[in-house]
């Protein structure tokens, strides 16, 4: 491989952080809800979806720079939807990566507000790309790719499911719903925005997002094995959170061994689905293998 994952990371975690940490920084806006947004927006993370879309652009040996505010853009949605998720009125979390849950620190009001901020502000980060990157055709496209996943078609909609679905024994088929629209319509929101920006054919986008499907359900199985098998320190949150409220997962409905192997199945899907894009998927290969066996 021309660059290991572990160096292409660290440099683009590094862009990506500075990047967030400039954008919220300049904002002519009250302090408190300044540092709300920052406290979410720096308290780490695997920063895997600017990954994803960083080694998408890689893939067509295009500039990974031009993604850079697109890739804002998808970690500020991104963290809007935990600091939400953690609610007393949703997941009601106190911990979120080994840190106090936003409105532990800043209380539900500004927690609420910061998450709305960094929404709204997701989509100014697109149209800020500089024309040299992205045509206004391009950025209008992005913008339509992330309104799709995060909102009632996708993200939103999942999390309802979500919550209609605690308390219940789910099919496999509704609990992946709830995955494909929660978890998996970001992910492949990433994916598509780095090929939207590479100025990939419909063909080659066509499998990218089958890849994208299949990495995303491989994503939240192995969070639902890391509930069961993993450890506080590590994951940053309590263990058995999801058993502990009633809720659905891989491992309740296909047991242990099952949900491994059926994680086994969507890496090797995903994996295949590269393959026929004839692109340079090295970097995107290993990120696979990096959700696949992540402890956190």
């Amino acid at each position: 491989m021309e660059q290991s994952l572990d160096s292409f990371s660290e440099h683009h975690k590094r862009m990506l952080e500075n990047k967030l940490k400039e954008s919220v920084s300049k904002l002519n806006a009250p302090s408190e809800i300044k540092d709300s947004m920052l406290y979410s927006l720096e308290a780490g993370g695997k920063r895997i979806r600017p990954l994803l879309l960083f080694a998408t652009i890689a893939a067509f040996d295009e500039d990974p720079v031009k993604g850079l505010w697109a890739a804002a853009a998808i970690e500020m949605l991104h963290t809007y939807s935990l600091i939400h998720d953690d609610l007393p009125s949703m997941d009601n979390d106190d911990l979120r990566r080994g840190k106090p849950t936003n409105h532990k620190i800043f209380g539900e009001a500004f927690a609420i507000l910061a998450g709305d901020a960094l929404l709204t502000y997701s989509f100014q980060s697109i149209t800020e790309t500089p024309d040299e990157y992205a045509s206004a055709e391009v950025k209008l496209s992005l913008i339509r790719e992330l309104s799709k996943a995060s909102g009632a078609e996708g993200m939103v909609g999942g999390q309802v499911a979500d919550i209609k679905g605690e308390g219940q024994q789910l099919s496999l088929e509704e609990l992946e719903y709830i995955h494909l629209h929660k978890t998996g319509k970001l992910l492949e929101c990433s994916v598509i925005s780095g090929a939207i920006l590479a100025g990939a054919g419909e063909e080659t986008i066509r499998a990218l997002s089958d890849f994208a499907y299949h990495l995303g359900l491989a994503f939240q199985i192995r969070d639902d094995i890391l509930d069961l098998e993993g450890t506080e320190d590590v994951i940053g949150k309590p263990v058995g959170s999801d058993e502990s409220k009633n809720k659905s997962t891989y491992p309740s409905l296909l047991t242990m061994g099952g949900a491994k192997d059926a994680l086994e199945s969507h890496i090797i899907a995903a994996k295949g689905k590269l393959k026929e894009t004839g692109l340079n998927t090295e970097l995107l290969e290993a990120i696979t293998d990096l959700i696949a066996k992540r402890d956190h």
